[in-house]
Parts: C-alpha cells; structure tokens; sequence
C-alpha cells in the first residue's frame, strides 16, 4: 500500500506528527489509553504510538525506517538474509518504543513482501519469538481499506469521486470512491466501490527496469509497464464516464508522492506540516517529475526531501503515479503523509469506541430493569 518510504526526518523517527490539526504530546498521556500500530511493508518499517483525541488521535511517538525487505524478492521468491536482519532491527526498536510507553493496544502487520515470499510466515514466527510482536499479514484488500481509512478526512466530498493511491515498495493499490450527489460530511465514512492491489512497487519496479542509458527512454518504459498493468483491471469500468467529466481528484498517500510534495515546494528539509494535505496540479507533478528525471542519481540523494536511501526508487514511484494518470486522468491530487498505520489506529480506536457504547447501554438496561423488578416488589 505505501512505498514504504518517508523523507529522511522521518524515517530516522525524529519528527512528531501532528494530525487532525492535534498537537503531539512530549510524553505519554497516562491519563489515556495508548494505541500502537506498526507497519511492515515492503521498503519500510512504522510505528505511530497515540492517544484517542476529539478529533482521531494524537500522536505520542513515531518510528520510520527503510529496511527494503522485499529486496531480490522478484527473482528469488524468498526474503534474503541481509533484509530480514535490517527488518528485525527495525522491529526491534518498535517493540522497545512499545514497551517503553507501555503500549497494551497494539496492532501489526506486514504487507506485500510477506503476502509473497515463501519464507515470509516463518520469518514473521521468528519476530514473534525474538520481538514479541504478533505480526498478521493482510491481504491486498485489507491493506488498501486501512489506506483509505487513513487519509479519509482529506477526501473532498464536492467532487464526484476521488481515486486513493497508495504506491508502495512491492505493490500499489487503487481504491475507487464516488460521492453522493447531495454532498457528504467530511466526517463521514466512504464506501470503496472498486479497488486493485497490482504487485507493482518502487522496489520491484526499479528491480525489473534498472537505471542505465538514456534516463527519459527509462523512465518511458517504467511508465508504459505500469500503464499496460493498471489499464488491465476492468473493476472500475463505471467510474470511467465520471473521470472524463473532470470533477475527481486523487489522494496520494505514498513517499513517492509526498516526496514531489517536497521538492515541488522546494523545501530545505522535509516538513510534514507543509506537505501533508498539500494540494498538486498535474503540471505540478509532471514538473517535479521532470526535475528529478533531470538529475542522476547522486544529484537526487542531495535532494533534501528524497536522500540516498531512496534517489534509486524515487522516479519508479513517479512512473507509476504517471502511468495511473494517464489511464486515470484527474486534474490534481492531495498528498497524504498518512495511512495505513493511521487506518490501524482509527479502527482499533472505533472498535473500542463501540465496545464502551454498548457496554454502557447494556449497564442501563440492566441497571432500568432492576428498578422495575423493585418497584414491582
């Protein structure tokens, strides 16, 4: 669901989120029950460790590290060594943030490379053992609801639609979603009609399509593998006439799409602040993608808001989101620095929400036929 990726801020777990316009804690808020979800995927291992709040949660600690788990997995089948060990490090120090919080509600799962690997339920035993994280592996329709969950308040319920995509480091997800024609709360929960996980991601595509030669002859045939692979679903054939009318937008949540956020803005160090919920036309991303296609690989580590752990994955991501605008074609997209792991969140948070609701009517029940039964003594 995501290309595993964060500017390099995040990924060395140095930033505090906010989120849903709440201010990050500087501690655990004891009074609270801390939630904590922790994302697997691909390229990259998150935590977020929160507190519910009015408005969703607040975030109390963060984790984001590139571990590249899916590397080499297209051509062996396997999880190699070198990528579970950078993996079990990464998770490592999840499990001791966890701990050190005191985290008791916690959720964990792991995405394409494990859905995919031969030894990728025997590599998430042996996490159990040494980490103590139960990690679950979701399947492509789970990951890519947990997605849209995350970034659902960003959706501009004005237009008819909106598609949510997640360009992750071994898969992306395209989540279909129309609009009722009398409006809808921006509170509101939206019901995805149509999605598609294609095993299409910033590692496996760099993997199949390796940097050499003409850089614009390149990055064309990334674009053109990842066009033939989104025009092949017919799932979403009715959103077709709603698309050529022009009223949609898309939300990005990927780090290749925060990262054009970025470098569209031209910041000096990533801020998320800035870029999350940010607003880019298509000559916005096509200049941003021309900008990064005109530097070598060297020339884009030394971008502030891409780095060196990920100037070789950077212009996969943009091939894919170009090669989705060409068969998708949507006037701009909003950039979402969340999802999944906020997906997680939200959900245990609701889930609980609920709980405390029926015990509490259950109580009155209860407690209202007790009077009676004393009355009618």
């Amino acid at each position: 669901m995501t290309d595993g990726t964060r500017p390099s801020s995040a990924r060395k777990g140095r930033h505090r989120k906010k989120w849903r316009g709440q201010g990050a804690s500087k501690s655990s808020n004891k009074a609270g029950t801390l939630y904590g979800a922790v994302d697997l995927g691909t390229n990259n291992c998150r935590l977020l460790v929160a507190v519910p709040a009015k408005d969703g949660f607040r975030v109390i600690d963060s984790y984001s590290q590139i571990v590249r788990l899916g590397e080499g997995l297209s051509s062996t089948g396997r999880l190699s060594e070198a990528a579970m060990d950078r993996a079990m490090q990464a998770l490592s120090m999840c499990a001791q943030k966890l701990q050190r919080h005191r985290v008791r509600r916690i959720r964990c799962v792991a995405t394409q490379a494990c859905r995919t690997a031969s030894n990728g339920a025997e590599f998430l035993a042996t996490v159990r053992q040494q980490t103590e994280l139960r990690m679950q592996t979701i399947s492509t329709d789970q990951e890519a609801r947990l997605a849209v969950r995350g970034c659902e308040d960003l959706l501009d319920t004005k237009c008819d639609a909106a598609l949510v995509i997640d360009i992750g480091g071994g898969s992306t997800e395209l989540s279909w979603i129309d609009f009722p024609a009398n409006g809808a709360s921006r509170d509101e929960r939206h019901e995805v009609k149509a999605s598609i996980s294609i095993p299409m991601g910033v590692v496996n595509m760099a993997e199949r399509f390796p940097e050499e030669g003409d850089r614009n002859i390149w990055f064309e045939a990334m674009r053109s593998y990842a066009r033939d692979q989104i025009t092949a679903y017919e799932g979403a054939a009715a959103f077709a006439p709603v698309f050529a009318q022009g009223q949609v937008h898309y939300v990005g949540t990927s780090g290749a799409v925060t990262s054009l956020g970025g470098v569209h803005l031209n910041l000096s160090r990533y801020i998320r602040s800035k870029v999350d919920g940010m607003w880019l036309s298509r000559d916005d991303t096509d200049a941003a993608t021309a900008r990064l296609l005109g530097k070598t690989l060297d020339e884009r580590a030394q971008e502030p808001c891409i780095g060196a752990e990920r100037a070789d994955l950077v212009l996969a991501g943009c091939a894919i989101l170009a090669g989705i605008q060409d068969v998708w074609p949507a006037p701009r997209i909003r950039v979402a620095d969340r999802g999944l792991r906020e997906g997680l969140l939200l959900g245990m948070i609701s889930a609980d929400q609920r709980s405390a609701r029926r015990r509490g009517m259950s109580k009155r029940t209860n407690g209202s036929q007790a009077q009676g039964n004393t009355n009618g003594g």
